[in-house]
């Protein structure tokens, strides 16, 4: 088993701890929180250290859970220690911050891993081999106002985690992005709204809100002769092909264009397995440590999405001037 421990015992930190403690991947070592008072929250069993540096010597790897403008200098140190790291997203708030910490972990052959854990969501992972050049992607994340996550832009908070599933689909330069926000709230934008296009003509837009009144985390991706649709928060996905018309077929949906030519259309939800996604994301990891393979996450992801957020937030900052 690997050694970790949890740095940041909040909300999200605090459903890390539990779900590590029942791993059969990893040995807890204990926990650490700045905030002493979160001591009386956790889980007797599990050693709460008041000194994170000890924390982090006794362990293989380190989960780093802390507010986001805390998470550079945290996983630099662990790093430098020769730790492995999984740090949740964004992986930290400055490009050049991320661009060091991929360079440590090459550097010192350690696994960085992110957490965007939307990328495990059995939604997307049973249609991922679905999505074949699309040429334009809708992306909507919209979630009822709460403070805790407030620290970073809604960019940073919500939309990020859709950032990194497009650019994982398309892969392909971007050449531009426009983007507008408007602050209802906070002191950072609570809604923005980004157009991002792409060197091979794909063309996403993102929408994402922590000041709706119901909750939402869909995407919709459109490619030649298909219509792909991602429920993340039901978990559930449909898929819409268009092929020529089979005349044999009796109960065949047919639809026709201006031109006269008939196609057929065929609807398929795909099985969704019924998964942990942050378990996957610890799999993952543990398994990514112990044969030294790239994680399906990796820091240069995490550095990727960084960039393409931070372009989104210089731009809607323009646009709110």
């Amino acid at each position: 088993m690997i050694n970790t421990g949890v740095i940041g015992i909040g909300h999200l930190g605090s459903i890390h701890l539990k779900l590590l403690k029942e791993s059969k991947y990893f040995n807890v070592i204990g926990c650490y929180d700045k905030d002493k008072s979160k001591k009386s929250n956790t889980d007797p069993e599990i050693n709460f250290f008041t000194d994170s540096d000890k924390l982090i010597l006794e362990c293989d790897a380190v989960f780093i859970c802390s507010i986001t403008p805390s998470h550079f200098e945290i996983a630099e140190k662990c790093l430098k220690l020769g730790k492995h790291v999984f740090v949740e997203k964004p992986i930290t708030t400055t490009v050049e911050e991320a661009k060091t910490l991929v360079n440590l972990a090459k550097e010192n052959n350690l696994i960085g891993q992110v957490g965007h854990v939307e990328r495990f969501n059995p939604a997307i992972t049973s249609v991922m081999s679905s999505i074949d050049n699309p040429k334009f992607i809708e992306c909507h994340r919209l979630a009822e106002f709460n403070p805790r996550g407030n620290d970073v832009s809604v960019v940073l908070d919500l939309m990020i985690h859709d950032i990194d599933i497009v650019l994982k689909v398309v892969k392909s330069e971007v050449i531009d992005v426009k983007a507008n926000g408007v602050s209802v709230i906070s002191k950072t934008p609570d809604i923005t709204n980004a157009r991002v296009e792409f060197k091979n003509g794909c063309v996403a837009n993102f929408t994402a809100s922590r000041i709706s009144l119901k909750n939402m985390r869909k995407s919709r991706f459109f490619q030649k002769d298909a219509y792909i649709s991602v429920d993340f928060l039901e978990k559930k996905s449909e898929i819409v092909k268009i092929s020529n018309y089979n005349q044999n077929d009796n109960y065949a949906m047919i639809i026709e264009n201006a031109e006269g030519e008939k196609k057929q259309i065929y609807y398929s939800n795909p099985e969704t397995k019924s998964v942990n996604a942050i378990i996957e994301e610890h799999k993952n990891f543990a398994k990514s440590i112990k044969n030294n393979l790239n994680p399906k996450v990796s820091f240069s992801d995490g550095l990727s999405s960084l960039k393409l957020a931070t372009k989104i937030i210089e731009k809607t900052n323009e646009n709110r001037q």
